[in-house]
């Protein structure tokens, strides 16, 4: 009566509850209530059926995304996205491959081979954003380990990709504090696409990638590049650029580029040519024969 009718004598309201609790309408209101609760508890409501075949369902299509989740970890390729398709890509291939051990996947292949389904979950689009969110997510947990640590260095190497554009590497090294031994770990960031090559451009570059990715350059302890001169120049390189910005940015030269370039000059010398060339005579010697390889 109260929730339907309303009351407006407050004075008297905990005198009329409690009239209220005995009435025979309250009485019977507050049995259907109790017998639903447990009801619920017990699973057995008039629409238990219906809330069984929901969670089925449910768990159904959170296997699926499971299995697929996996595949897309393996392998992300696609080349055709009919399942049924001989030449459908690796990915679909290892799909057709789980579904012959899996009842899961062997059931959705035949609901999406026989039209009975639209989202079937395994176009090109979906493992593409599978690819995403779980590449998103690895970068949110290196980012987590690099702000725990605070330190880092940062190390960048520029080449042309297949479509000729110039990008740079962007790595980052830190101290990982997030196992029981701390030991130094190196991750890969991003690419970043390379505009300007200038000294200058480059470490404008630099800096806009640290703003993206929240990193103060303030806490950079050290600095790697090759020994180009807009990467280690003296006055307008990015070394000198990011010292002039963080003088606690030590920097070190390459090793593999240091070595590559003594090895360059070593072999400049006409001796050292002479000596390789003997050596490479006697390999020929030996390994073009299979008798003189024996002996």
């Amino acid at each position: 009566m109260l929730a339907s009718s309303g009351y407006n004598d407050w004075r008297n309201a905990a005198q009329r509850l409690k009239r209220h609790e005995t009435t025979h309408r309250h009485i019977i209101s507050m049995t259907h209530w109790m017998e639903i609760e447990v009801r619920l508890q017990k699973s057995k409501t008039i629409d238990n059926h219906m809330e069984e075949a929901i969670k089925k369902e449910k768990k159904y299509w959170r296997d699926v995304l499971v299995r697929i989740i996996a595949v897309v970890k393996t392998l992300a390729e696609q080349t055709k996205e009919k399942v049924d398709d001989p030449n459908s890509g690796n990915v679909l291939a290892f799909i057709r491959m789980i579904g012959g051990f899996d009842l899961v996947m062997k059931e959705q292949i035949r609901r999406a081979n026989k039209g009975e389904i639209h989202c079937h979950f395994l176009s090109h689009k979906i493992q593409n954003e599978l690819i995403e969110l779980l590449a998103n997510e690895t970068k949110m947990m290196i980012l987590k380990k690099i702000k725990d640590a605070k330190y880092f260095s940062v190390i960048l190497d520029s080449s042309p990709d297949d479509s000729r554009k110039e990008q740079m590497t962007f790595l980052i090294r830190c101290v990982d504090v997030s196992t029981c031994s701390p030991k130094i770990e190196e991750f890969f960031s991003t690419f970043l696409h390379i505009k300007d090559k200038r000294g200058e451009g480059l470490f404008k570059t630099l800096q806009d990638a640290l703003i993206d990715l929240k990193l103060n350059i303030d806490d950079i302890r050290g600095q790697g590049y090759d020994n180009g001169h807009n990467m280690m120049g003296k006055h307008k390189g990015v070394q000198k650029r990011l010292l002039d910005t963080n003088p606690r940015a030590f920097y070190t030269p390459y090793g593999c580029q240091s070595l590559n370039l003594t090895l360059f000059l070593f072999l400049e010398s006409k001796k050292a040519v002479s000596f390789f060339r003997i050596v490479q005579r006697i390999y020929c010697l030996f390994a073009a024969s299979t008798n003189n390889r024996e002996v």
